[in-house]
């Protein structure tokens, strides 16, 4: 049954739940750094630990997407079901500690919950939109780079136990799953009782979708490869630039918890704009800009410590600010008993996608060095900004937005 009256009480719930369960994804990012400088892991442990979670979520998301889970089921009683057992398995982490294949199972099986999480919560904030689909959404991912950050804050405070990192994320993923059982469903919210595989197969192959779908994996080669090795570049970049060693401004942890964090209010402001001016336009105009801080921003080491936290600033705005507008380009351009598993798909080729972007940075990194190591993240959002251009010129553009492409 769907609901009417207010949007902002339901749409905050929704918002904080989908926040709080996914502290369950960050939690060995807030773990790890303390157990890599006591010397209680390794660096490449460290990494298979978050390449883990990562294909767990894009295994959870296939079997999510052919089963039509997100569709097939209440999206409440599928958020709680998945978040309890995610806080289940990040919790047995108390016990098996990170070192180790263990470890490693967990932390996969937590990314598998995660595509019963992700997702389904967008799709829950999709069903309260009036017109403004893009702030809906992007006040979520909005609240979810927020929370990406903050693992590095707590590397530069330091002090942070690990345990209490995995305590508190379960504790927060529990609240938020009986939370989430209040959640009234908004008068978009669709769903299909009876799961047809033809019905989605065609869906895959509309071309407006594919569109779409092809701006957001541009996009999602650059993100999280950013994300995640922006700590180790500024860490060689801040002392090139001739920044201070001691101080806010040397500190490569502080400043990547701000940088990321600065895309939470570029989140919303796309949100905003995108829901005005339209979804193509917001996205080719982000991926435009990020690509070229992509570019440059190795460069830019030689003129001083100002002008590249300047051009890292940017380069955290924009290269999150489009995220959410591909999420709300394939709700409105989907039939609406699909829509949690077209967002499903979405996200599973995008995170399938991080994956090798991820690794591949370091291999680049030791071969031409990082001044041009993310160079190569630019190819992304080009590819991607040309496939939104194509989308703009498309007769499906006038469902997203309003009619604004």
């Amino acid at each position: 049954m769907t609901g009417g009256g207010g949007r902002a009480g339901p749409i905050a719930l929704i918002a904080a739940c989908q926040l709080a369960a996914m502290t369950l994804w960050f939690s060995a990012s807030a773990a790890v750094p303390t157990l890599v400088a006591d010397g209680a892991l390794g660096p490449n442990q460290a990494s298979m630990l978050t390449g883990a979670v990562q294909l767990g979520f894009v295994a959870g998301t296939l079997a999510s997407a052919m089963l039509g889970l997100a569709d097939r089921f209440d999206s409440r009683r599928l958020f709680g079901a998945c978040t309890v057992v995610g806080a289940a398995l990040n919790g047995l982490l108390l016990v098996t500690g990170f070192d180790g294949a263990p470890a490693l199972a967990l932390r996969f099986g937590t990314g598998v919950c995660m595509a019963g999480v992700y997702p389904v919560g967008m799709k829950l904030a999709a069903g309260w939109a009036r017109g403004d689909m893009g702030v809906m959404i992007g006040t979520l991912v909005g609240a979810l780079t927020l929370g990406s950050a903050m693992p590095h804050l707590f590397t530069s405070l330091g002090g942070v136990r690990w345990t209490s990192a995995v305590e508190f994320s379960s504790l927060s993923a529990l609240a938020a799953a009986g939370a989430m059982q209040f959640a009234r469903l908004g008068p978009a919210h669709g769903s299909s009782a009876r799961f047809r595989i033809a019905e989605v197969a065609q869906l895959l192959r509309q071309r407006s979708l594919m569109l779409a779908q092809c701006g957001y994996l541009g996009h999602m080669w650059e993100l999280y490869a950013m994300w995640a090795w922006l700590g180790t570049f500024l860490a060689w970049a801040l002392p090139a630039s001739g920044a201070p060693a001691t101080g806010a401004l040397g500190d490569p942890a502080l400043l990547t918890f701000a940088v990321i964090a600065l895309g939470a209010l570029g989140s919303v402001a796309a949100g905003v704009l995108a829901d005005r001016i339209g979804r193509t336009a917001v996205t080719i105009g982000a991926m435009l800009a990020s690509g070229a801080c992509a570019a440059t921003i190795g460069f830019a080491v030689d003129a001083g410590p100002v002008v590249l936290l300047a051009v890292a600033a940017v380069w955290g705005i924009t290269v999150i600010a489009d995220s959410a507008q591909f999420s709300a380009a394939i709700a409105e351009l989907s039939d609406p008993r699909y829509v949690g598993t077209m967002l499903t798909v979405q996200t599973c080729l995008g995170f399938l996608l991080t994956v090798a972007a991820i690794q591949l940075m370091p291999r680049v990194a030791d071969a031409i060095g990082w001044r041009h190591a993310f160079a190569v993240l630019a190819v992304g959002p080009l590819l991607g900004a040309v496939a939104m251009a194509a989308l703009r010129v498309h007769p499906d553009a006038v469902r997203m937005a309003g009619g604004r492409r």
